[in-house]
């Protein structure tokens, strides 16, 4: 009973935080015809306001809100780029804030752009390396060399990890130093959505929450392995 008591635990940590995104931005998803823009008009909107420079405002698939540094480009879900809705508008404030971030020079953002290719050949690099070392240990008879590729495998996948811990703040910056003075300040919202804008802004922030928890379970898992 313990046992599937800690794997209902580890579930409820791993799963719980994507599910309470993911309805959180659906929940506030209908379209509302007293709001004045979709997501895609006010991105512009704001790219123009704060004079961002050739920052486009381009469609991605659903769910993959993001900001490109490197591609320097607003992409919004197709149910935020064409719809006006409270999720909407949320979710393009909060991405042009990544832009605002990026446009600034501040210092965390600057830090995931040249970290974020790093972690993700680290973490490659690091499940190889763990996957390999029964065979190299196997084919050399030296423990010592097994026990070294461990460590760097740890290390390479523990990349991942400083990613996200990077990027929570990043996220929260985003959504309450940008975003929310932006639509409040700017009368994008009225009074009476504010709450619900801010719990947009806080989904939207922590959407790397669990990216973060799917890395550290990984590592413990590894390191679990390792102990035996």
């Amino acid at each position: 009973m313990p046992i599937l008591l800690l794997i209902l635990i580890l579930l409820a940590i791993f799963f719980l935080p994507q599910w309470w995104v993911n309805y959180t931005l659906r929940r506030y998803r209908t379209p509302r015809e007293d709001i004045p823009g979709t997501g895609a008009e006010l991105a512009q909107h704001l790219i123009q306001r704060f004079e961002l420079g050739d920052i486009k405002v381009e469609q991605t698939t659903e769910g993959n809100d993001h900001f490109s540094p490197l591609e320097r480009a607003v992409r919004l879900s197709p149910s935020n780029y064409h719809v006006k809705s409270l999720t909407a508008i949320a979710v393009a404030a909060h991405e042009v804030g990544h832009a605002i971030q990026h446009h600034r020079g501040e210092t965390l953002i600057q830090l995931r752009t040249r970290m974020a290719g790093f972690a993700h050949t680290g973490q490659r690099l690091g499940a190889a390396l763990m996957f390999g070392i029964p065979v190299i240990m196997l084919v050399t008879r030296a423990p010592s060399l097994g026990m070294l590729l461990a460590v760097a495998g740890l290390l390479s996948m523990g990349s991942a990890v400083l990613l996200h811990l990077i990027t929570l703040p990043v996220e929260i910056d985003a959504s309450f130093h940008k975003a929310l003075p932006i639509l409040r300040q700017g009368n994008y919202i009225q009074a009476q959505d504010e709450l619900a804008v801010q719990r947009i802004l806080r989904a939207a922030a922590y959407t790397y929450v669990a990216g973060a928890l799917a890395s550290l379970l990984n590592l413990g898992r590894w390191l679990a392995l390792l102990r035996r």
